[in-house]
């Protein structure tokens, strides 16, 4: 990881001690001619900046979250944009209705609005990561995730879907989406794959303007930023989906060549139709983070690509930047970042960049660079003259969200998404007269259906009402066989002793957001269903259908043998009647027209070498002459190392590369066997929810001895700690008292002393999480992580320890206690 500091464009040393590259000439990127400036504009923004006082153009370049930021700060310090991430609903829920959005809208715009002190007021923009429609707003609709829609290969459909997404962003008052996505992602182990529309660069580029125009119009047009219009932000700016093993905030050690000609194509459409912002990437470059580059930000993208919008951050990105911090980075604004994504550390980084501009740190020039291109995005939007966001038409009425005709548009998204990759026997369509039993516990999930970045940031345990314009797949089937005269019988389990005619099974991962889905492989691991139950009902000749929810193609052939068809559903969204369209045909003129967008996996292993087991563009139509043969079941992960990165200690044993050591004082030594002690410290095993798979650990002198789950070769864990993760385990004293045991995170080469104090219940096992936040900070080096967890207590402590792992932090509000 490796910035040019200030810009600069000598080589730099990396954390990691390695070299950054150079980039070559920018002179062989691609020249695409600035769209012109609106005079109109400029010689408004000649009018403003004048009257900014510094400290209010410090306030433009920073955006804080609403869930760390009041209207009245928004005022005091003159910020130029708020986000809600995607766990940062106004009330108590991850997501909000109508009204509660626009309330929380009008007090920040009001806020920013207020002419107390200065001499022009500037109004801020709020945004949020509406990426496959508004799915933070109760009632709009979820429609597939863009590796669906990549399958369909529809750019007409494609804009009517970000119309009618930027349509329901204007009912809750917001002036800004985060979308679209213009990742290739090459290895989809990447927990954001679902994200990208494929891997082939052609897909990406003929999307990104139809999107761009649907969320904006078209420049010239009467309903350019209309009533029924947002900005749009495409992201992430650059090679965000080519990084190494397929590492969320990660490093693509890639060529330039691969960089620019692949990486960066969409870009060359979405600029010219007008995207008016660009997110920075998370991640590196040759080592090199996007954050602090000035050559792709500023020479390439604002200078070779005619970028004349601005770029603003990613959560904290600026952080990554060596030399930097979440509170403290002119490295950022002088390589080209316009705005800060600052979402909880946005005061300290308004103090510091205040203090870097007036000691020249930061150029005023750059400053005013920055400010004037955040001006021409606000004045273009029609921020200045739309009013606040409650007195806009569309706005707060939420008969808008979910119309009937916006709802074909994402049920005719769903139909031609679908991928038919196996229909031996010509399966499909099914009579939907018979009897048909459904089964899977994704049938009657919305949720599951549409995964990710769905209500909330992970998209995980929501119940169907909370949908209030959605379809479960379940019921879309219901509907078509109640209106045929056939029968449905639904078991979640997959009851094989029911009888029925044809078995429709619903199955596949869970939802997950962005480095909480990275994988280490591509197997396909069953969660709430036992597929092995599809065998089963094949042994018994009834036929099976599987319909597979997946953010990315993974390597299922057991299931794929155990299935008549299989289709590739993705993520499909609220609109669950677009699958039983083709599963029955419902309409003569329906047919599977969706092909891969991404090559589907021979096995579970990631390799260059392995060819394909279904290649880039295939897909089944009813009528294809196509017999899938029986498939290898084996996964390759034979004679694969797999490490495991989120669990520590699991059924009675340390996961590798982690393994336990004790210590007291000078005595450093590895657990072999049980009991074993050094200095008072005895560890034994004892029972927690199978025999002997918990620790049992017991003090019996010194306050400093401690047991650590260690490794070798320490782990990077920085980007887990910038996001909602949590160190969990279970313990429980064996005393009739309370314990309390400090918990600490080790870095390489470094004392570890910094803990927190964790209050153990007596008598019964209980889970505790710890946000890994809090370690970082104690001012633990997250990216150096050599101990998962280090646990000492005073002389006494007698505490049982199991499954401990790492999770994701459901309502991401950070917590230091345990509870």
């Amino acid at each position: 990881m490796s910035i040019l500091v200030l810009g600069c464009a000598q080589e730099k040393d990396t954390r990691d001690g390695e070299k950054s590259s150079k980039l070559e000439n920018p002179q062989d990127w691609p020249s695409i001619k600035p769209l012109p400036l609106d005079p109109e504009i400029e010689a408004k923004i000649d009018e403003l900046l004048p009257k900014l006082t510094v400290e209010q153009k410090v306030g433009q370049v920073i955006q804080a979250d609403s869930e760390s930021i009041t209207p009245e700060e928004v005022k005091k310090y003159r910020l130029g944009s708020v986000l809600s991430g995607g766990n940062s609903a106004p009330g108590s829920l991850p997501y909000a209705n109508t009204k509660t959005w626009l309330a929380k809208a009008d007090e920040y715009y009001n806020a920013s609005i207020d002419p107390e002190g200065v001499e022009v007021a500037i109004p801020c923009i709020w945004g949020i990561d509406a990426v496959h429609g508004h799915a933070n707003l109760s009632g709009a609709i979820v429609f597939p995730h863009n590796i669906g829609l990549g399958a369909m290969n529809n750019p007409d459909l494609m804009e009517k879907i970000a119309s009618v997404t930027a349509h329901e962003l204007t009912v809750s008052g917001h002036d800004w989406t985060f979308a679209p996505t213009l990742a290739i992602p090459t290895d989809v182990r990447w927990g954001r794959s679902y994200e990208g529309f494929s891997e082939h660069e052609d897909i990406v580029k003929s999307y990104a303007d139809r999107i761009v125009y649907g969320l904006q119009g078209r420049r010239g047009d009467a309903d350019f930023m209309g009533d029924s219009r947002v900005i749009s932000s495409a992201k992430h700016f650059l090679g965000d989906g080519a990084t190494e093993n397929g590492v969320d905030q990660g490093n693509a050690l890639i060529s330039i060549e691969e960089l620019r000609d692949v990486h960066a194509a969409g870009y060359y459409s979405a600029i010219p139709a007008g995207v008016q912002t660009i997110m920075a990437s998370f991640s590196s470059w040759q080592n090199r983070k996007l954050h602090g580059d000035k050559e792709l930000l500023t020479d390439v993208l604002k200078g070779r690509l005619g970028f004349n919008g601005f770029v603003v951050g990613d959560w904290n990105g600026h952080g990554q930047v060596l030399g930097c911090t979440n509170t403290d980075c002119p490295q950022s604004l002088n390589a080209g970042v316009d705005m800060y994504m600052a979402p909880d550390s946005w005061k300290g980084l308004y103090e510091s960049t205040l203090k870097h501009v007036k000691n020249g740190t930061i150029p005023m020039s750059r400053l005013n660079d920055a400010v004037r291109r955040i001006l021409r995005v606000k004045i273009a939007s029609g921020i200045f003259t739309k009013g606040a966001p409650s007195t806009r038409k569309n706005a707060g009425d939420a008969s808008l969200l979910g119309l009937p005709e916006n709802r074909d548009i994402a049920r005719q998204a769903v139909r031609e998404s679908m991928v038919l990759l196996k229909n031996n026997n010509r399966t499909l369509p099914i009579d939907p007269k018979k009897t048909i039993l459904v089964i899977g516990d994704g049938a009657d999930s919305i949720s599951k259906s549409c995964g990710g970045w769905t209500l909330s940031w992970q998209g995980k345990g929501h119940t169907n009402d909370e949908f209030p314009n959605g379809d479960s797949i379940l019921d879309g089937i219901k509907k078509a066989v109640d209106s045929a005269g056939g029968k449905v019988i639904y078991s979640a389990t997959g009851d094989t002793g029911i009888a029925a005619d044809v078995v429709i099974a619903i199955y596949g991962e869970d939802p997950y957001a962005e480095f909480q889905g990275d994988r280490e492989n591509l197997d396909f691991i069953p969660n709430g269903f036992d597929v092995n139950k599809l065998a089963e009902f094949q042994s018994k000749d009834i036929p099976v259908v599987s319909v597979f929810l997946s953010g990315r193609p993974l390597w299922c052939n057991p299931e794929i043998n155990q299935s008549d068809a299989f289709i590739a559903a993705w993520l499909p969204g609220s609109e669950g009647g677009g699958i039983s369209d083709l599963l029955f045909q419902s309409d003569p003129s329906f047919d599977f027209t969706g092909r891969l967008s991404f090559s589907w996996p021979t096995n579970a292993v990631v390799s260059e070498d392995n060819e394909p087991l279904f290649k880039l563009g295939y897909g089944l139509s009813y009528d294809s002459d196509v017999t899938v043969n029986q498939l290898s079941e084996n996964s390759g992960l034979e004679n694969s190392m797999v490490v495991s990165t989120g669990e520590f200690f699991s059924k009675g044993s340390p996961i590798a590369p982690w393994g336990l050591w004790l210590s007291s004082g000078e005595l450093v030594k590895q657990i072999a066997s049980f009991p074993t002690s050094v200095g008072g410290l005895i560890i034994s095993k004892t029972d927690h929810e199978a025999q002997e798979d918990a620790l049992r650990i017991k003090w019996t002198k010194s306050d400093h001895d401690q047991m650590r789950v260690s490794t070798a070769s320490p782990s990077d864990m920085s980007r887990q700690a910038n996001g909602a993760m949590e160190l969990a385990f279970s313990a429980k004293s064996f005393k009739a008292k309370d314990a309390v045991v400090q918990i600490g995170m080790c870095s390489k080469d470094s004392f570890c002393d910094k803990t927190l104090n964790i209050s153990i219940a007596d008598d019964h096992w209980q889970e505790y999480r710890i946000s890994l936040s809090c370690f970082d900070n104690l001012g633990v080096d997250m990216s150096k992580i050599s101990s998962a967890l280090m646990i000492t207590a005073g002389e006494g402590v007698d505490i049982g320890l199991s499954n401990i792992r790492l999770e994701s932090d459901i309502d991401a509000k950070p917590g230091c206690d345990g509870k």
